[in-house]
């Protein structure tokens, strides 16, 4: 079944605004099992299919403790989507070292993990399922945290690895990407996360939540105000 034609639109937005995939990348896609990146490979995988613009697609799941791939591992075989898994005790090693920001030492972990992959394996593109709701979190989260107006970019090279990582999910919303995965029936898998509805980024999405019941355009602020910080805005001591 296709992907619907506004979510299409949006993420071939994202792919030409930023010029995400060029003609010979190979793109590894980071799929945790949620309906962010299961969304992400099923319209990359229709992209390739259909773009004159012709690259290879891989995905690649770290696998925590307690989780079942074999939905994920099913789908990838069925759309011909070559597919490893790579175990990592990511929630004991948090646990461990009780850590303070789980969400954070774990995406970055699992990061760290899928590019060091991709770059052994010859991938030179890894694709995140970050939507524009993440965006807008991670904007505020710094703002109110750290006191700088930034977020994450929509594409971004890792030094380390060499491997850029692109975000195709960058202009579509959250409902939109729930609403499509629930019409297309991808099978999504509950996440075993013990910390997921108790942390920061969760009351900072609750927070989102509340403003844009009186602030509905938020988001496109957002969007702007991060396509036009300059110089001028900045307070300069003299």
């Amino acid at each position: 079944m296709p992907l619907c034609k506004s979510l299409r639109r949006k993420i071939g937005q994202a792919l030409s605004d930023f010029k995400m995939i060029e003609a010979g990348d190979k793109v590894l896609v980071g799929l945790s099992g949620g309906k962010d990146s299961l969304i992400l490979l099923h319209a990359l995988d229709e992209f390739s299919k259909r773009s004159p613009v012709k690259f290879s697609l891989a995905a690649l799941t770290v696998k925590l403790t307690g989780m079942d791939t074999e939905p994920l591992k099913i789908y990838c075989g069925e759309k011909n989507i070559n597919y490893t898994v790579i175990e990592q005790p990511i929630i004991e090693i948090i646990n461990s070292r009780n850590e303070k920001s789980p969400c954070s030492f774990c995406a970055n972990m699992r990061r760290g993990i899928i590019s060091s992959w991709a770059a052994q394996n010859g991938f030179n593109k890894l694709a995140l399922g970050h939507s524009l709701d993440d965006a807008a979190e991670t904007f505020f989260m710094n703002l109110f945290h750290a006191g700088r107006a930034k977020s994450f970019q929509p594409v971004a090279l890792m030094s380390r690895t060499n491997v850029t990582v692109i975000r195709p999910l960058i202009f579509a919303t959250e409902s939109a990407v729930i609403d499509e995965a629930k019409r297309l029936e991808l099978p999504v898998i509950k996440s075993p996360c013990p910390f997921a509805g108790h942390t920061e980024r969760q009351r900072t999405r609750e927070f989102i939540s509340d403003l844009r019941k009186k602030i509905p355009d938020i988001y496109s602020k957002v969007i702007n105000a991060l396509e036009n910080l300059s110089e001028q805005d900045c307070w300069k001591k003299m």
